[in-house]
């Protein structure tokens, strides 16, 4: 797909005037050109057109607001003078595996004041001695060449700085879902624990009830031993009645 008709269907029937961010990676340009930005896109701030064939900047648009420009996996190896021209407040440009091989063709770059972060990897000019030195000290306003700085110290991840900047700016505080699974659980324990002591009332309960019929069941059984003991000392009474009178009638 061509570049011009990638952009229109980027646009999805907005005004240019209201595009942040336009991705256009993997389209197809004519000889080698930028075509299809304009000067309405007042709003950009961040253009990536990876692999679709640049060879020139030349038409390149004013963007004024543009402060990321991917230009990865093309073939320039000059021109970028246009940058500082047409987007004079970058921070962050990606050249690599494009054609630069002097320091010569940066040195354009200098006049992009506010540029922080540049890469060049893949280009043949990574091949030259002391390739970081020389353009750390051709372009001191880079902090981070290929994603590193002159300690190599990584240079931070841009994603999470701006999702970090996302929750400052009024976002809704969101709760942590370990949080939330705490919570659920004293709910849940303070459930359990109301049903646990409602079952422990109800065991005492039963228990009490049970030692009750215990003792009505001894009361009962120790009656009937009584009789059954009352009973036998009557007739052991009686028997012993008899006798005498046995012994009288013999007498």
């Amino acid at each position: 797909m061509d570049m011009k008709k990638r952009i229109t269907l980027e646009l999805r029937n907005r005004s240019p005037a209201e595009i942040v961010e336009l991705v256009v990676d993997n389209s197809r340009s004519a000889d080698g050109e930028v075509e299809g930005l304009t000067d309405a896109l007042t709003e950009l701030e961040f253009l990536s057109m990876v692999n679709v064939g640049l060879s020139s900047l030349a038409k390149l648009p004013s963007l004024p607001k543009l402060h990321k420009l991917e230009l990865s996996d093309n073939n320039l190896s000059g021109s970028l003078e246009t940058l500082s021209e047409k987007c004079p407040n970058l921070t962050y440009l990606n050249l690599s595996g494009n054609k630069i091989k002097e320091l010569s063709n940066v040195e354009a770059l200098q006049n992009l004041k506010s540029l922080q972060s540049l890469d060049l990897f893949n280009c043949e000019i990574t091949s030259l001695e002391d390739y970081r030195e020389s353009v750390f000290e051709l372009l001191p306003q880079v902090t981070y060449l290929d994603g590193f700085d002159q300690e190599d110290n990584e240079a931070p991840d841009s994603e999470a700085d701006d999702e970090d900047e996302d929750g400052e700016d009024g976002a809704a505080p969101t709760r942590d879902f370990d949080e939330e699974d705490d919570e659920d659980e004293d709910e849940d324990g303070s459930e359990g624990g109301e049903v646990g002591l409602s079952f422990q009332v109800n065991r005492n309960t039963q228990d009490d009830d049970d030692d009750d019929d215990d003792d009505e069941f001894g009361e009962e059984e120790e009656e009937d031993q009584a009789g059954v003991q009352g009973e036998k000392r009557k007739r052991e009474v009686d028997d012993e009645g008899e006798d005498d009178e046995d012994d009288d009638e013999d007498d």
